[in-house]
């Protein structure tokens, strides 16, 4: 067994002696993005050059996905708990909101909340698992 194992070892090293006219071929970023289909194919100028591919747009600044939340609350009249950043819990429906609060309607009255102060919301009985 170690006999093969020195043989091995001199094939590597004579192998790594002789010079190898083996080239490394590699494709570019712009290659590998027409590949995938997530480029536009540059246009060849007139002198030969490539113009630059166009920069990816920016992930927009507002996803909407609060206000998703908050419509769908409202529609079902979802009893939700609302913990304020102090750790109170205040429990309601949510009737409205605007972009800088929530009117959350209960039995003994209404609360307008700033949405600064509120540190989470959840449906009330879902974090016990009911």
């Amino acid at each position: 067994m170690k006999d093969e194992l020195d043989t091995v070892a001199e094939r590597r090293g004579s192998d790594a002696e002789a010079p190898a006219n083996r080239k490394l071929i590699r494709p570019t970023l712009r290659e590998q993005a027409l590949a995938m289909g997530n480029a536009e194919r540059p246009q060849p100028k007139r002198n030969g050059e490539r113009t630059p591919l166009p920069k990816k747009a920016a992930p927009p600044e507002q996803t909407h996905a609060e206000n998703f939340y908050y419509q769908k609350q409202m529609q079902t009249r979802t009893p939700v708990v609302v913990v304020t950043t102090d750790g109170e819990e205040l429990r309601g429906i949510i009737e409205w909101y605007d972009r800088t609060c929530i009117k959350l309607t209960r039995g003994s009255g209404n609360l307008l909340i700033y949405k600064g102060a509120i540190k989470y919301i959840y449906k009330e009985g879902e974090l016990d698992g009911k």
